[in-house]
């Protein structure tokens, strides 16, 4: 990557670490709460390192297909890393980009998700403009903020 090409956003989520990293490694899961946003998730492989996940994105959402490689996916610390393949807000831009939320438990009942997106651009001319910083982030923690409405209003739900 790109020295400095990198976006960073944290926001504080009223449901459990546990819960929400339960939705984030089930595309079933993040399907059912996100569908607003979410037509269809295809997973291939066992879903740690190496495996691929091609989200379709409701009209909604922009219509396009979102695919990415999982990078890293650790339990002990909620640590998932994706590649994006393909797909993506302003990813005509980006020749490469790499997505990471780590969730942390908070209060009781509540937690922190830690988002960064590191990227690079196709003709390496270094940081996107903010809009475009802004656009891309907020893709991400909007599907964050669908999960946890979803959670919300289905608290046993992954309990």
């Amino acid at each position: 990557m790109v020295s400095g090409c990198v976006i960073t956003e944290e926001c504080t989520m009223v449901v459990s670490a546990d819960q929400m990293w339960k939705v984030a490694c089930s595309g079933d899961a993040l399907q059912k709460a996100c569908a607003a946003i979410i037509d269809t998730v295809e997973e291939k492989g066992d879903g740690g390192p190496g495996s691929i996940t091609t989200l379709t994105l409701s009209a909604a959402a922009g219509g396009s297909l979102l695919t990415s490689r999982v990078v890293v996916r650790d339990h002990a610390s909620r640590v998932l890393r994706n590649e994006i393949l393909e797909g993506g807000k302003v990813s005509c831009q980006l020749k490469s980009q790499v997505t990471e939320v780590k969730l942390e438990e908070a209060e009781e009942g509540t937690c922190i998700a830690k988002f960064k997106v590191e990227y690079e651009r196709l003709d390496g001319s270094g940081a996107l403009a903010p809009e475009d910083q802004a656009e891309l982030i907020g893709g991400y923690i909007g599907m964050l903020k669908a999960v946890e409405a979803y959670l919300i209003a289905n608290p046993a739900e992954y309990a």
